[in-house]
């Protein structure tokens, strides 16, 4: 006879990550507690899937993991690297190399998050670069317009009749 916590524990873990639970039968791992190594080949051998429901997959693992209050395997680590290794989000161009280098460790939707606010920043730092250098050209056309009516002496149209 099979104690009724366990019964209610494997119940949970198939309902709240169904695909590794399935996957970790076949591989002959434990799904809870789940190491980070088993994690990171769940996540590279089941690439297939995509990237969102390869990452819920992921979500659904540490939600099971946190709610049992257990460490959460799925945080950085080779479980990050794996999913970086699929979802091949570039590091922030701004970053120093040193960091480049840790941005694949970060979880897969931190990297989103960082990675999205990257490209809206270097945009509004595109727009303000265009808008200063539109700036410099009228500067430069009034500089040159002035000059000209300064030289053919008709400096009595350019002086503030105030």
């Amino acid at each position: 006879m099979t104690h009724p916590l366990l019964t209610a524990l494997a119940q949970a873990r198939l309902r709240d990550a169904p695909i590794f639970v399935r996957w970790c039968e076949l591989n002959g791992v434990s799904a809870c507690p789940a190491a980070p190594a088993s994690v990171a080949r769940f996540v590279t051998d089941c690439a297939a899937l995509g990237v969102s429901r390869l990452w819920s997959a992921v979500q659904d693992i540490s939600r099971m993991h946190v709610s049992l209050g257990l460490a959460d395997p799925t945080l950085g680590g080779a479980a990050a690297n794996a999913m970086s290794a699929i979802a091949a989000i570039p590091p922030p161009r701004s970053w120093p190399g040193p960091f480049k280098q840790r941005f694949t460790a970060l979880p897969y939707d931190i990297q989103i998050h960082l990675a999205a606010h990257e490209a809206q920043r270097e945009r509004a730092l595109r727009r303000a670069q265009n808008d200063a250098a539109a700036a410099r050209q009228k500067l430069a056309a009034r500089e040159a317009e002035t000059k000209d009516e300064k030289s053919n002496g008709n400096e009595a149209a350019t002086r503030d009749p105030n």
